[in-house]
């Protein structure tokens, strides 16, 4: 076999890349639809509830106090798709981002491969030809299968704010529920528009993202790149096109190899021309590098277009260093985020309680044998944040030498809380004894109050810092 015909054959038996972002769009479709059903426990995936003020973040549930989870997710977030742009140019967008997936549903799924309106996925410059009847009717039906999915989307992305169990419910009576219903329609509304109207030019003039990527590129940046080394160069250094025909390029440059079929312009969902360099409409979806992959395979050829780097492809100045300081420096600071994340989200309280003492210090009572007694009294506000129903009650701990002498008057038994619900209980702690003997001043004793569900004690359970009033010793011994 001839080195040409190897190399032929080489190029033909790779997986296009289009094919490859089918599969893997696929898989991200499929993780988006199931993700909300998936429960641990009664607990989500991901789930930021505003309609019961909740928090599901890898199965286990956080009340919107511990909403400080938050800004570490979404610094994980942005710096993540930061990270990936230094390395990999816009494969994000390409690749990730929910508008890509809808349009290639849309233009490659409805409109080429079930209603023929398109004539084929690999000319995307080519709209449908409105002006016959039939195409018509095949844009309405095309609309309303799209319009079909939005609403599947809608509720999809809503499945993330309300749990898919109370979404169907709240749907039944619509009545009840105007807000949410009035978001899925607008969600739809917006998809439909964007997706049949706007198609890509929400990535070229509204995505603020390509705008952001333009200070993220380095030479080492990962991305789809026409090499005019081999190829020939088609613009001016003003973008200007200089040739349309292969043979008007080859009388200025011999050795150029492109062929003028312009397949990677036609196949470019953003209607640009790959070969005039960097372009900030380029969203690394690489159907140009499949493109250019068939045509010069067919001559035995590498593709002129290559997912690569400047410095392998522009500047011929070695191999795309990978592990460079910049991604380094994101990924430490990836880790450290998400380190965070980790201990402040195992540190949650599987309880929630405020105490509030109130405003009155004290009081003192005497009892039938002649002792003097000081209450001091509290609110506590405690939450259930269990799925189940819970019994509660609390210890008191005193400083070293008072342990056992700060006592619990009420409540005098466990109480119950249901889940999700705030509990009030009026809490009075008293003494019996001469815990500071000092005549100059009221003494205020720290104490630790440590509540727990008498079902799990070992980990249902939380301490809060609190202070104990006693009153001055003359006070204490002269009270009637």
């Amino acid at each position: 076999m001839s080195v040409e015909a190897s190399s032929t054959q080489a190029v033909k038996q790779r997986t296009p890349w289009r094919i490859m972002r089918y599969w893997f769009f696929g898989g991200i479709t499929l993780f988006a639809l199931l993700a909300p059903w998936i429960r641990v426990n009664e607990n989500h995936l991901f789930l930021l509830s505003f309609d019961k003020l909740k928090l599901h973040l890898m199965f286990v549930q956080f009340d919107m106090q511990e909403m400080y989870l938050m800004p570490f997710l979404l610094m994980i977030l942005f710096i993540g798709v930061f990270g990936i742009t230094v390395v990999g140019g816009r494969v994000f967008c390409g690749w990730m981002c929910p508008q890509t997936i809808f349009r290639t549903i849309y233009r490659d799924l409805i409109e080429t491969k079930l209603l023929k309106l398109r004539k084929r996925i690999k000319n995307k410059q080519q709209e449908p030809d409105m002006s016959k009847p039939e195409n018509k009717t095949k844009k309405v039906i095309a609309m309303l299968l799209w319009t079909a999915l939005a609403f599947v989307a809608a509720a999809d992305f809503m499945w993330f704010f309300v749990p898919p169990e109370d979404f169907f419910a709240y749907m039944m009576n619509p009545g009840d529920h105007m807000v949410l219903v009035t978001t899925v329609l607008i969600i739809v509304g917006f998809l439909l528009y964007d997706v049949v109207f706007m198609k890509e030019n929400f990535c070229v003039y509204v995505c603020p993202y390509s705008r952001i990527q333009s200070v993220l590129y380095d030479d080492d940046t990962v991305m789809a790149i026409y090499d005019e080394h081999r190829g020939g160069k088609i613009y001016s250094e003003e973008k200007e096109k200089m040739y349309t025909k292969q043979k008007d390029l080859q009388a200025v440059e011999p050795n150029a190899e492109c062929t003028a079929c312009e397949s990677c312009v036609t196949v470019c969902p953003t209607h640009i021309d790959i070969r005039q360099g960097l372009q900030l409409e380029c969203i690394n979806c690489l159907e140009c590098v499949d493109a250019c992959t068939t045509v010069m395979g067919k001559l035995g050829k590498e593709s002129l277009v290559r997912w690569s780097s400047d410095r392998e492809v522009l500047y011929r100045n070695g191999k795309t260093q990978y592990f460079r300081p910049k991604i380094i420096g994101y990924i430490v600071v990836l880790l450290i985020v998400s380190a965070i994340l980790g201990v402040m989200g195992s540190k949650k309280e599987h309880m929630l309680l405020n105490v509030n003492k109130e405003n009155r210090l004290y009081d003192i009572t005497v009892l039938d044998d002649g002792r003097h007694k000081v209450d001091n009294a509290y609110i506590f506000l405690l939450q259930n944040t269990q799925n189940v129903d819970h019994t509660y009650y609390f210890d008191i701990i005193a400083p070293k030498g008072m342990e056992g002498k700060i006592k619990i008057a009420k409540p005098s038994d466990p109480f119950k809380v249901r889940p999700e619900v705030k509990k009030k209980q009026i809490v009075l702690l008293y003494t019996d004894e001469m815990l500071v003997d000092d005549a100059t001043k009221d003494t205020v004793i720290p104490i630790t109050i440590r509540a727990y569900a008498l079902e799990d004690k070992e980990n249902i359970v939380v301490e809060r810092q609190s202070t104990f009033t006693f009153p001055r010793s003359d006070i204490f011994k002269n009270a009637k």
